[in-house]
Order: C-alpha cells, then structure tokens, then sequence
C-alpha cells in the first residue's frame, strides 16, 4: 500500500513570499522519522492513477522509447508525452503525428498539447483523443521563448481569459479527461497560479499539475513547494506537485509539505529512470536497491540500440549523445566517456565505446 508522509501542514496560506522549497520543508517538516500514512490512488476521471507519480512531458526526452524504458521499469503510473504543437496536429505534420505514436503497453498514456489558437487547440484534442490517449493535458507551463513567443505554454498565464476559453472550448470537446500543467506565474511579480487553479476546477478540468518556479527562472534556483501546498489547499481537484525532485526522498518530502495527491518527475528520471521504482516503494513504507553498473549497462544500450534502429542515424547521434550525459551521472570516468563520444563518427562505433566503457568498470570492480 502506499503512504503520505506524516506532517503535512494543514495551513500554509502566509505571505507568498515565504519559501518552502526542498531543504526548507526537511528542516521544517521532517526532521524526525517519517511515519507512513495510507495515501490512495489518484482518479482523473475513470483513470485509476496508482501509484500517483507521473512522467512529465519533455520535449526531445520522453519520446516512446524513453516512455517504454520507465514504463518496463516500473513504479510510475502515468507516463506523459513530449509536448505537441495544436497547429502541427491539425496541420496533418507527418513527422508529428509519428510522434504521437505509442504502444498499448504504455498505459495509463497522457498527451500534451499547446498552442495559443482555441479552435486549433480543440481540434488537436479531437484527435489526441481519436488517437486513444487515456488523458489530454494543455500545457500552460512550458518557459521555452519559442513557445512563449507563440502566446502558448506560459504565456497563457499573463492571458487568462484566453487560457480560460482554451480550456472550455477543449473541455467541451472531448469526453476522456483533461488535465493543465502550470506554473507559478510569469515571474515573481506576477504570481497568478491560484487564479489559473480556479479557473481549471470551474470549467471541468479534472487534475492540475504545478511547477514550482516561475517561467522566469526556467530551471534556476529552487523550486518553492510552498505554493504547491497552497494550491492544494485552494482546490478540491487532484493537484499533482513538480519540481526538484531527484531522490525517492525528496518525492516524499514533497508529498510532506505540501498534501498534493501525487508527484510528477521530469529531470531526475533523465538521470535515473529507476527513480519512480524507488519512489513508489519509498512512499509504501518499503526499501529500495540501487541499480547495479550491470543494470545501467543493460539499460542504456537497449535504450540506444532502439533509438539507432528508429532513428536517422544524425538524429540518432545527437539524441545519445544527449542520454548518455544523463546516463553516465555519476559513474567513474563517465566524463572520460562523455568528451569521446563527441568525436565518434556513427552509431556503431558509438553504441562499441559505450559497451566497452562499461566492460572496464566491470573489469575493475570484479578484480
């Protein structure tokens, strides 16, 4: 069974400025032992969400090899797409819409969508949900200037008349459920997330996820789950907390300081896409193993090889050269590994170094 984190605050409606961010709510909040609590799975419609930990979308990252790896791993109980353009689907891109396919075994599947345009929006979410996509989520969150200049992703914080008839208008539209990813605002003066909360809860939409920064900070500083616990303390629909979480811990501390009914991951499953294994046992009161270098090894060259059969091979190249500086956090000599592959000419005799880096370290570690 999972388990929330004793210690949550039943209050934190203080002046928006007060941190509550990942060291803040250990020092504050769990400084003794945790004591697990029941925590039940998340609904989103008739989508049973168990355990209520999500893969978040990431552009060029959670493509369906990368959702397929987490998946097969196990512990994460919704996988989201790679943010996809409204224009592009509606267009008929072909290039898109083989992105948006994905295996049966994926499931429970959301896609996400953006755009600025609320016809063009609805008429991707026809086709998200003709696709068979257990949920349609609208991102409201993405900082990226080439979205942000399009008046989508966070942008539509700073408009919220247009998110609001956005939402209606998709909402309207599709049967399967909706969600909205969001975060706290443009920048710190402009910090509108309740607002944006409300106005999800109003018009049907079924769960939110927030990300605890601004669009301003992009990945900077630390996120403030302060805000994640005030959200949640202003909706009655589930709201899922974003932001700094890298350890199974740090999942639970999360879920501590803030009451939010599940946690979405981005980043730190790049690094260890273990990480919701680990977290789901964490949170049922259970231990968790580290992933031995053979595992990792296993793990990475399968990733690779999949991607080098689907691939071109330049695009190929790049998207593992990409993975491996994921991949290869923290193992010895995984900077030795990194600066090599750059000079490699082709798949091969990238997929050969990375299999004879890790021979090496067996070696090493056997001897």
């Amino acid at each position: 069974m999972a388990g929330r984190a004793v210690g949550a605050p039943t209050s934190l409606s203080g002046p928006a400025s007060g941190r509550l961010g990942p060291s803040a709510a250990l020092q504050s909040i769990i400084m003794q032992p945790i004591v697990m609590q029941p925590i039940a799975p998340v609904h989103i419609g008739p989508v049973r969400v168990d355990p209520p930990l999500w893969l978040a979308p990431m552009a060029g990252v959670t493509d369906r090899d990368f959702r397929l790896i987490v998946r097969r791993i196990g512990g994460v109980g919704v996988v989201t797409m790679e943010f996809i353009s409204s224009k592009a689907i509606v267009s008929g891109n072909k290039k898109t819409r083989e992105l948006m396919y994905f295996s049966p075994e994926e499931r429970p599947l959301s896609i996400q969508i953006y755009g600025s345009d609320a016809a063009a929006m609805r008429e991707a979410a026809l086709v998200v949900e003709e696709l068979g996509a257990d949920v349609c989520d609208i991102n409201m969150g993405c900082p990226a200037n080439k979205v942000l200049k399009g008046c989508a992703g966070a942008a539509l914080m700073g408009d919220l008349k247009l998110a609001e008839q956005i939402i209606r208008t998709v909402r309207d539209a599709i049967t399967i459920p909706l969600t909205v990813k969001f975060r706290l605002g443009l920048d710190d003066g402009r910090r509108n997330y309740l607002d944006l909360g409300r106005v999800c809860e109003a018009n049907g939409v079924q769960a939110v996820a927030m990300h605890a920064r601004t669009a301003r900070q992009m990945f900077t500083g630390e996120a403030d789950w302060s805000h994640l616990a005030r959200l949640k303390e202003t909706l009655s629909i589930p709201v899922i907390g974003n932001g700094d979480v890298r350890t199974p811990d740090d999942a639970v501390r999360l879920l501590a300081a803030t009451g939010c009914d599940g946690v979405m991951v981005g980043r730190g499953a790049t690094i260890n896409p273990w990480l919701f294994r680990q977290i789901a046992a964490r949170i049922s009161g259970g231990g968790f193993t580290e992933p031995t270098v053979a595992d990792r090894r296993d793990l990475i060259l399968g990733h690779f090889r999949l991607v080098a059969e689907r691939e071109p091979s330049r695009y190929a190249m790049h998207k593992l050269r990409k993975f491996t500086g994921w991949y290869t956090h923290g193992l010895p000599n995984g900077r030795r590994l990194r600066q090599e592959i750059n000079q490699l000419p082709d798949v091969e005799s990238f997929l050969a170094a990375v299999e004879s880096f890790f021979e090496e370290i067996l070696v090493e570690r056997a001897a």
